[in-house]
């Protein structure tokens, strides 16, 4: 007696042979090599992850050099908020001193991160301004010494 498949069945047994095919040499192309080492993770993120160089220098790095800006800042409402949260990873500018080395925030983007208007957020925690309208074309900067925000520049 003799097998006889319908073409369907053959059409369909090739076209998963196919699949199957490229699937397993993708694979083998795509998948690192040490993944599953520690089960289903990649062995060699441990040595990626521990390769990246710090760049923060901590709030101590800043106050060495800025105690005054410091003390300014103490007297309001940014008082617990680190100087790289806004001013960025400060390493290259303790190492160099250079004042290129550090970020120096600007524009309204920046400041209304924070105090854009948003009904999630406490307005007893965070000064909201409406962006659109408070002075509209002019940086926050031009007003406001973000270090001593509450006294408005003349």
């Amino acid at each position: 007696m003799k097998f006889y498949l319908p073409p369907q069945i053959s059409r369909l047994a090739i076209a998963f042979a196919v699949f199957i095919t490229l699937f397993l040499v993708a694979r083998h192309f795509l998948v690192p090599e040490t993944f599953g080492q520690y089960g289903h993770y990649r062995g060699a993120s441990l040595d990626d992850n521990a390769m990246p160089v710090i760049h923060f220098s901590g709030q101590q790095a800043c106050l060495d050099c800025h105690q005054d800006i410091e003390d300014l800042k103490l007297q309001g409402p940014h008082k617990g908020i680190h100087c790289e949260t806004c001013h960025g990873p400060g390493q290259a500018h303790v190492v160099s001193g250079e004042a290129k080395d550090i970020f120096k925030p600007s524009g309204r983007e920046f400041c209304g991160n924070c105090h854009s208007s948003n009904a999630a957020k406490k307005k007893e925690t965070i000064h909201q301004v409406n962006m659109s309208t408070k002075n509209p074309g002019k940086n926050c900067t031009e007003c406001h010494n973000p270090h001593q925000p509450w006294k408005v520049k003349k």
